[in-house]
């Protein structure tokens, strides 16, 4: 008579969780399951519900208002413009941190976190400061600014460009939202590619530059595919922080109707007015538009796990 198999491994036969040494998996999934329900699942719910109450006419109008349409326009583009810039400058730190031992690296490595602690309302109010036309890099490039000076006095310059003036305004156009993304944004990408950076095995890159790898070759075929899952997952996590934030943006964007009011802004307004029903549409598209861009993100990366492997 052949030997009876292990319990475990006759659960496993039907079963749709992998066999566990550890008991508990019922008591534990219910817990996950009552908690995401709870904090994630009902309020979703519950948003969609009220935005439901709204007859279907209304929300068309809502949802197709030149004033919807470009809150939306530039919540979106400016979080993604900032995760993209993220997603470059963020793991150019991260290599940083990872690869170099210099003096004040610890420092650097707890500035990155300063974003995680500094509320927002105090991250808006030192960027508009810093970035207002009055600011101390704003003035530079006001009319009457330094740069505008030095190159009026160079009489040298041809074809009358010592005439020209340069006016850059950074704070109050959707270029101070950008900011304001780029700087809640980027820890999250540097948090998240660095542990892999520190697990990644040098012995590649020697023998990589031993099989006759020049620099670009050894970053673009051993380094980054190797990071690509984890580049994905910083740069989902800015977007997505990036899209619902409100408090550092409303500082130091102009708040203008049609011109820079982020979708968070709007909704708050609705909600100002009373019209919880109208808030709840503008929340509700919001959140689609966000799910689907995320899905589509971890769709690409899943793509990239199975094509260079889980990192």
């Amino acid at each position: 008579m052949a030997p009876s198999a292990h319990p475990a491994r006759r659960r496993a036969g039907w079963s749709f969780a992998k066999p566990s040494v550890i008991p508990g998996f019922g008591l534990t999934l219910g817990y996950t399951l009552t908690y995401l329900s709870i904090i994630v699942l009902i309020p979703v719910i519950a948003l969609f519900l009220k935005a439901a109450t709204t007859p279907l006419d209304k929300i068309v109008q809502i949802a197709t208002s030149a004033r919807t349409l470009k809150a939306l326009e530039v919540s979106f583009g400016s979080s993604l413009i900032a995760a993209c810039v993220n997603m470059v400058f963020g793991l150019i730190v991260a290599w940083v941190l990872v690869r170099y031992r210099f003096i004040g690296r610890r420092l650097l490595d707890a500035v990155v976190d300063l974003p995680f602690a500094l509320p927002t309302a105090v991250a808006g109010i030192a960027l508009s400061t810093l970035y207002a036309p009055k600011g101390w890099i704003g003035s530079l490039f006001a009319p009457a600014g330094p740069i505008n000076k030095w190159i009026a006095e160079q009489t040298w310059l041809p074809f009358g460009w010592n005439e020209i003036v340069i006016n850059w305004k950074i704070a109050y156009p959707p270029s101070g939202i950008v900011i304001a993304l780029i700087f809640i944004g980027l820890p999250f990408m540097v948090r998240t590619v660095q542990p892999v950076l520190e697990e990644f095995e040098q012995e590649l890159e020697e023998a990589a530059a031993t099989l006759g790898a020049n620099r670009w070759q050894t970053i673009t075929r051993v380094i980054l595919p190797r990071l690509t899952p984890a580049i994905l997952t910083g740069f989902a996590l800015a977007f997505a922080r990036a899209v619902g934030e409100y408090g550092s943006v409303i500082f130091i964007a102009g708040n203008l109707p049609n011109v820079s009011e982020i979708a968070p802004l709007l909704i708050v307004i609705k909600l100002e007015e009373f019209d919880q029903a109208g808030a709840s549409v503008i929340a509700g598209i919001m959140l689609i538009i966000a799910f689907v861009m995320l899905l589509i993100i971890n769709l690409i990366q899943a793509w990239s796990r199975r094509r260079f492997g889980d990192v």
